[in-house]
């Protein structure tokens, strides 16, 4: 085996620990796992109570609800991102990896998508069902998620290393991050409304993988900058 072998070997087993190791912690972690999936049903649940149950409106406004939701409840999320890994250490041993270190944040941005977009994607059709989407729009719905949360998780991933030494920085963290979100909310809502109009949802489903494809290409590289910058403080 030669070393660009061995090297891309080595690699890949680090990525598979990390990944492995984050998922096991966020599932011991239940309150954490929880979380987002409980907050975006309680938003769901409430909302017909504010708004009257008229099955019409509740159906014309479920895409943009859900997808408001959806952002809102990975924003809870984030600053835990790395917060636990500094506290004890192991983000420093991360970064000290003789690995690249971007697809390292990879897995363990990977694993905060599984936990929150994609289980909030999964579980999506039991509440446009409950906002009385209908059936052959769920599909939308949950495709728009699932691609567009993955996006989230990966500009989000640059704030939450940004204001990673920051004391109570859950709210600088939003004011970063929410600009970049609006993108990504526009064209997610957008396509599950066209959906619900039946019109096709190919054009901003090209849109939003391109802005995934951009993310992924650029972001692991800006949150490896910003935690060693904010390690080196």
């Amino acid at each position: 085996m030669s070393s660009s072998d061995h090297s891309r070997v080595s690699l890949r087993r680090a990525f598979c620990s990390v990944l492995k190791r984050e998922l096991v912690l966020r599932f011991r972690r239940r309150q954490e796992l929880a979380g987002p999936l409980l907050f975006f049903a309680l938003v769901v649940v409430l909302f017909p109570l504010g708004l009257g149950p008229e099955p019409q409106r509740l159906a014309e406004l479920a895409p943009g609800l859900l997808w408001v939701a959806a952002l809102l409840a990975m924003l809870l999320s984030l600053d835990g991102l790395f917060r636990n890994d500094y506290d004890d250490g192991t983000l420093e041993q991360l970064m000290l990896s003789p690995h690249p270190q971007a697809p390292l944040i990879v897995a363990k941005v990977l694993a905060h998508w599984l936990v929150s977009g994609f289980a909030l994607a999964l579980f999506s059709p039991l509440f446009s069902a409950m906002l009385g989407l209908p059936w052959q729009q769920w599909w939308a719905v949950a495709v728009t998620l699932a691609l567009g949360s993955a996006t989230l998780s990966l500009v989000g991933s640059i704030a939450a290393a940004l204001t990673l030494g920051v004391q109570r920085g859950g709210v600088l963290l939003s004011l970063l991050v929410l600009p970049l979100y609006t993108p990504v909310l526009i064209f997610g809502a957008g396509a599950a409304q066209l959906a619900l109009q039946g019109a096709s949802i190919a054009p901003q489903l090209a849109l939003m993988g391109a802005m995934l494809a951009i993310a992924l290409g650029l972001a692991p590289w800006a949150t490896a900058a910003a935690l060693r910058l904010t390690l080196s403080d």
